[in-house]
């Protein structure tokens, strides 16, 4: 009867017969490449883990930047809303009472800046009333694009401008109610803007913003190509971009915009080439409470504006702004959940 015999494997060697000093160099051998082989594989994949673990920090890192420069931008624009204080009487807050070593207050100082005092107010009731412009003493000198023209040296519609496209300037009225100090608003004014839509503010919609007669006050209106049926108009420009913001925040379902409304610069007309194309149409000298502004025109095409950075006229604004209200009531509820952690553990 056959009986199986097992191979033997020809590297492993019987245990009656002793192991050769070359057959014992060559497994140690194979056992320190081993352990190198291990030891480069844990290297590696600490490796690895350290590079997620990197980029993980990288990406928070980069949003905690954006919402910084958010935060940054939007105090920026709250500050430019503080003006300057005047100089005029910053000479008297300067010029203090010369006082003598003993504290005393001496007579001649008080008396030479009680006469200089009188000397400047009798100068001031001197100028006439009519010099007193504030209006047109504060304006600046704005700067105009370039924009194509036709053979009768007329604007060729649509006019774009960064966010928005003007598709008619309108007729301006002499009304005393359709122009102000510093702004026209001529009927028939169309104008259209992207910005974040009523349903779903993160996408991105068209609003048309017309300038419509109203007998004598001008109606304004803000129509989404989402909600064609739902018109926002008001007899106030200011009030109807209110009511957009007002419906942006109830949508979010928090105060992202802030809800004062700048109609002028949704609507396109505050734009200085906007405003120069109006100002430069017929019938604009019958307006008697205008006052004109200069204009330089520069040579660029586009202008960087600061609007771009205000969430309540840029959608690309908007997105920030959501984000960043987003991750802020992320934060408050993580704090409210460790509190609240706390005091149950407690």
């Amino acid at each position: 009867m056959l009986r199986y015999k097992p191979k033997l494997n020809p590297t492993s060697s019987p245990k009656n017969e002793p192991i050769s000093y070359s057959s014992f160099k060559e497994m140690s051998k194979y056992d320190n490449y081993k352990r190198k082989y291990k030891k480069m594989k844990k290297m590696v994949q600490e490796l690895i883990f350290e590079n997620a673990a990197l980029c993980d920090q990288i990406a928070i890192l980069q949003e905690k930047t954006l919402l910084l420069i958010e935060e940054r931008n939007f105090l920026w624009k709250k500050l430019q809303q503080y003006q300057p204080y005047g100089d005029n009487d910053s000479h008297y807050r300067t010029q203090g009472m010369s006082h003598s070593t003993d504290g005393s207050v001496k007579k001649g100082s008080t008396k030479r800046r009680n006469d200089r005092i009188a000397s400047d107010s009798s100068e001031v009731n001197k100028t006439p009333k009519s010099s007193k412009k504030p209006s047109s003493l504060c304006k600046k000198k704005k700067l105009v694009n370039s924009i194509p023209l036709d053979a009768n040296g007329k604007p060729i519609f649509p006019i774009v401008l960064g966010d928005f496209t003007v598709h008619s300037l309108g007729e301006v009225c002499d009304k005393s109610e359709y122009h102000t100090e510093e702004l026209i608003y001529p009927v028939g004014y169309c104008s259209t803007r992207i910005y974040g839509s009523l349903k779903d503010p993160e996408k991105q919609c068209v609003y048309t913003c017309k300038v419509m007669d109203g007998g004598q006050a001008p109606r304004f209106e803000i129509v989404a190509d989402t909600d064609l049926d739902v018109p926002l108009v008001s007899g106030s420009i200011d009030e109807c971009h209110s009511m957009l913001l007002q419906l942006i925040n109830n949508c979010l379902g928090a105060e992202v915009v802030n809800t004062k409304g700048r109609g002028a610069d949704f609507f396109g007309m505050s734009h200085p080439t906007v405003h120069h194309l109006i100002q430069a149409s017929p019938g604009v000298r019958k307006c008697k409470g205008y006052v004109w502004t200069k204009f330089e025109q520069v040579s660029l095409s586009s202008q960087s504006s600061p609007d771009e950075l205000e969430a309540s006229l840029s959608y690309s604004a908007l997105l920030r702004s959501i984000s960043f209200s987003k991750s802020h009531l992320e934060n408050v509820r993580e704090k409210d959940e460790e509190s609240l952690r706390g005091i149950l553990l407690s």
